[in-house]
């Protein structure tokens, strides 16, 4: 497990300062390496690189055409319940928060589904729930998988950590992908903005990722939310994290997201702010430091912003999103988990895509890659 062999070992403070030593013959170093390591990663997204930036996104496009091509994935969240056991003190969906809770039943998801599908032709579905084991655990997350197959083609979730053997479950059920923000890798800290529910336990969360990787999840997204603490560190200790689990579970396919923290019923304000230039900064020093990993980037962020960066490192944008359960057709005025940016129908934003000279992919997998192989 990440947190027993590798988190344990490695200090916030003094990562925190090696970025911070980082100078401008150690950027030119990073971007010059064959295979860059963490130090390289650490120099790129170092205050030394910002006069660097031009150079690295000539680099990041360079190395994300010749991995994926001029090609934009395209995916949709549907939000299923926002009932939350947990307190975080930045989400809307936090359970001290007084509003209606709203648990979809299979014949709404439906619903849901025949909403998405009039909006465009996506085929990548992200179902995502409030942590309620009582009313979204295992059972309602493979009753919702099973509801939604027939209407697309990869199923993903964001959902509470599960065990070992509910992922395989779920696996069984038809789920492609599983997506997990840490939020945090601040131990410490951690406890500050997560102070009750099933959250709140931050071995359990962190090791969910090898867990994941044990059942057989194809595709394992993750994620730190920027506004807690100091970015830098925190994305160092998820590309560490990230290589951890490549050497682990190397069947694996892997994404990264860089959530910036946007108005919620919470009222909380970030601690740090990132710039539009340091999340470039960012994204582009995560594709020199990893060629292969899927980079996206969520309705969170303005159109301007996502429009740019989608032809120079990132792989796969949301579009159309609502982040309130029900949102697309069952219960239009439900409460948001977070306010969105880009407010852009799917169609405007695949068109902007296009506008660009990249190709908008709506589907990357097929449900025939879920039959197991014929035995002779």
């Amino acid at each position: 497990m990440f947190s027993e062999e590798l988190l344990k070992l490695l200090s916030w403070e003094e990562t925190t300062a090696a970025i911070a030593a980082k100078t401008a013959a150690d950027v030119r170093r990073a971007l010059s390496a064959a295979h860059p390591g963490i130090e390289d990663f650490m120099a790129l997204i170092s205050p030394a690189a910002a006069p660097f930036l031009e150079e690295m996104a000539r680099k990041s496009q360079t190395l994300t055409r010749e991995r994926f091509g001029k090609t934009i994935g395209m995916y949709i969240p549907m939000y299923i319940t926002n009932a939350c056991t947990n307190s975080c003190v930045y989400c809307g969906f936090n359970r001290h928060n007084r509003f209606p809770r709203v648990v979809l039943t299979p014949e709404q998801i439906e619903d849901e589904c025949k909403a998405i599908r009039r909006l465009g032709p996506f085929e990548n579905l992200l179902i995502v729930t409030g942590e309620h084991p009582g009313l979204a655990g295992p059972d309602y997350i493979a009753e919702a998988l099973r509801v939604c197959r027939p209407y697309f083609s990869n199923l993903s979730i964001e959902v509470m950590p599960l065990s070992q053997d509910d992922y395989s479950r779920l696996v069984a059920e038809g789920l492609n992908g599983v997506v997990c923000f840490q939020e945090t890798y601040h131990r410490e800290r951690y406890k500050v903005y997560h102070p009750a529910g099933m959250k709140s336990r931050f071995e359990w969360r962190l090791d969910g990722y090898d867990r994941m990787g044990a059942a057989g999840v194809h595709k394992i997204g993750m994620g730190v939310l920027i506004g807690l603490e100091d970015w830098r560190t925190d994305v160092t200790m998820m590309a560490r994290h990230l290589l951890y689990l490549r050497k682990k579970y190397w069947r694996t396919r892997y994404s990264v997201n860089f959530p910036r923290m946007r108005p919620s019923e919470s009222g909380f304000q970030p601690n740090v702010v990132m710039t539009d230039r340091e999340l470039a900064q960012l994204t582009f020093a995560f594709r020199i430091f990893d060629r292969d990993v899927d980079i996206s980037v969520s309705t969170r962020e303005r159109p301007n912003f996502r429009d740019n960066i989608c032809t120079l490192g990132a792989t796969s944008l949301s579009a159309g999103s609502k982040t309130d359960p029900g949102g697309y057709h069952t219960y239009p005025q439900s409460l948001e988990q977070f306010a969105v940016s880009d407010e852009r129908t799917p169609e405007a934003v695949a068109s902007a895509i296009r506008g660009r000279g990249m190709e908008v992919v709506w589907k990357d997998w097929d449900k025939i890659f879920d039959t197991p192989p014929c035995v002779r």
